[in-house]
């Protein structure tokens, strides 16, 4: 959530900023300002709404001149969206951008009111200003911040400009995600790669606490203590055509077909010799047949794969597999300790509930492996064990790749504590290996029917309330199939295991209420034909998402769309069956006029409780 780029160098900074503000657009915001150093001090403008409101204000009011700046896309957490509670935000000689959320900003406040400050906004962050203003006594930079973060409770990444310096920008973080891009003698600060993609692949990875300077001579780092730190130089493995559309006119059409490469280049990277293989990240099978319980911890489309996960490891190795949402798992006071293996799942690797999950696991003496798709991450670099997803960067807000690169670190991890539990033979784990390696070549025959989407999404645009159902992996898609198409089309969908609809959902549906079934599983299939009957008989239109070669009694189905994935068993068609729903949900998006790559109030990276 919410964004932040800076810059010091000889380009236009506010072209510099202004671009690293739009690639960020995908962490979701409702306001956005820059702050320049001109040759007069520093110009802030700043507006309610978006990019491309902000470009309108710089048009009429003159863009700031200069090559020393900060930016921010803020996503309202104190104070309504509001010219006046955008950043950045100054207060006597600081100006200051911040994401995250400051606990304490009601106690610093009464403090720095007491000292005469007068504030301008509703905003936690501008108490950040004013205190370090307040610690800037000695005009010294490096001890207002260090002063100023000892004050701090909750998460922050801060940019940080000071009028006395223009030829510096500072920054500092904690719990909020904050990288430093190194170019030819120019810097950047940015929340993602993609933010300074543009310009340098080089990049440092700021730790909490952790302060650098960039200055027009050069950069340096400190530690909390303000003693001097060497830093690695690490490359990005993204390019800027990654992060671009590339023609398609959405990010999440582009990430959508993109997803036979990643699920082939993810499963690829997890074998050796034709099998998983974990043993280089510690996941060897002696620990796993240590492992009493498994936990799996995330959030929305992560804490959907790992359900998925559950239902293949409980499956196949007959582990118990409990799937608790990341908020709740942090404050349920869990039963987890040492002998429990916890998974946490993350497409950004920041997220703050499930990393809190994390660590209190680690507290407890549970082992942790994450699956996430930044390796530079802060849940990548804590947990005992990490995977890399190599979805690449996930623009679009709606996650689409890098549930399918998630969805299949959880079948590996499946297959390799079958047989390492003794309950499949290598042979069997052989072949369902094999059969996932070939799992992209189903995912991509569904993208070329995705006009067979299209329809139906056509036959959903005007629904006001629609339904997903099915049972066990059906189940799991239905609930990923939902959130898909209520996050981006704003039509309220609920998914439900079909076999508990006679115990109250059934009464919610009435005629033409749109219910889309996702029946692929053959062993409990005639199960779920008696669901689709019970809300045919009631007036419901049944949208059936089935294997190739499914029949149904004449009458029960309005619209079948088949999966073509004679190659793969039944527990591995979610991988081709939720690009359906995704594309179904895509589609009715666009055809409602709602951008599917922004969706209204929610955020890609969600950092903050």
């Amino acid at each position: 959530m919410c964004g932040i780029v800076g810059y010091i160098g000889q380009r236009d900074c506010t072209d510099v900023l202004m671009d690293g503000l739009e690639k960020l657009e995908y962490r979701g915001y409702d306001s956005a300002g820059i702050a320049v150093f001109e040759k007069t001090g520093i110009k802030t403008v700043k507006t309610k709404g978006k990019l491309i409101d902000m470009r309108d204000k710089l048009q009429k009011e003159g863009s700031p001149v200069g090559h020393c700046g900060i930016g921010h896309t803020r996503w309202a957490t104190h104070g309504e969206p509001s010219d006046q509670n955008s950043h950045p935000h100054s207060n006597g000689r600081v100006t200051i951008v911040h994401n995250g959320i400051i606990e304490n900003y009601k106690e610093l406040k009464e403090f720095l009111t007491e000292k005469g400050y007068v504030f301008q906004s509703q905003t936690d962050s501008e108490v950040v200003a004013c205190l370090l203003d307040y610690y800037y006594s000695e005009r010294n930079p490096l001890r207002a911040i260090m002063e100023t973060v000892k004050e701090l409770q909750g998460s922050y990444a801060l940019g940080i400009i000071f009028r006395d310096f223009p030829d510096r920008v500072y920054a500092t973080r904690k719990e909020s995600p904050l990288i430093v891009g190194i170019g030819e003698n120019e810097y950047f600060i940015g929340s993602d790669i993609p933010a300074f993609l543009k310009y340098t692949k080089n990049y440092v990875l700021l730790e909490d606490d952790d302060i650098v300077c960039m200055k027009t001579d050069g950069i340096e780092f400190y530690d909390v203590h303000g003693l001097p730190e060497k830093k690695e130089i690490s490359v990005a493995e993204w390019d800027v055509e990654q992060a671009q559309k590339c023609g398609y006119p959405h990010f999440m059409l582009k990430e959508i077909h993109e997803q036979p490469g990643i699920v082939g280049n993810t499963v690829e990277s997890c074998c050796r010799d034709g099998v998983p293989y974990f043993d280089d990240i510690g996941l060897t099978d002696e620990l796993i047949r240590g492992v009493k319980r498994v936990f799996v911890v995330a959030c929305g489309t992560a804490m959907h794969a790992g359900i998925i996960g559950r239902y293949a490891i409980e499956g196949l190795a007959r582990v118990p597999v409990t799937v608790e949402v990341a908020s709740e798992f942090r404050y349920m006071d869990p039963i987890v300790g040492e002998g429990d293996l916890v998974i946490v799942v993350s497409q950004s690797g920041e997220t703050a509930d499930t990393r809190a999950g994390m660590e209190l696991a680690q507290h407890r003496g549970a082992k942790t492996l994450a699956v996430v798709n930044v390796k530079y991450s802060a849940i990548a670099r804590q947990a005992d064990m990490y995977i890399h997803t190599l979805a690449g960067p996930e623009i679009a807000v709606a996650s689409t790749k890098a549930y399918t690169a998630q969805i299949s670190v959880m079948y590996l991890l499946a297959f390799r504590f079958a047989f390492a539990r003794g309950t499949i033979s290598e042979d069997r784990m052989r072949e369902l290996t094999a059969q996932l390696l070939s799992a992209p070549g189903s995912i991509q025959r569904v993208i070329d029917r995705k006009k067979e989407c299209q329809f139906i999404a056509s036959k959903l645009v005007n629904a006001d309330n629609l339904f997903f159902i099915g049972r066990t992996f059906d189940y799991a898609l239905s609930l990923e199939g939902s959130l898909k198409l209520k996050e981006i089309s704003y039509i309220h969908s609920e998914a439900y295991a079909a076999g508990e609809l006679k115990h109250g959902t059934i009464s919610l549906i009435e005629q033409g209420i749109p219910v889309i079934t996702v029946a692929t599983q053959a062993n409990i299939l005639a199960k779920t034909i008696s669901n689709m009957e019970e809300v045919k008989a009631r007036g419901g239109v049944i949208i059936a998402v089935c294997r190739k070669g499914t029949s149904f009694a004449e009458g029960t189905v309005d619209m079948k769309l088949e999966i073509d994935a004679p190659e793969l068993d039944d527990m591995l068609v979610p991988l081709p069956t939720v690009c359906a729903l995704q594309l179904i949900a895509y589609y009715t998006s666009v055809l409602r006029g709602i951008d599917p790559d922004k969706p209204r109030n929610l955020a890609k990276s969600v950092t903050t409780e």
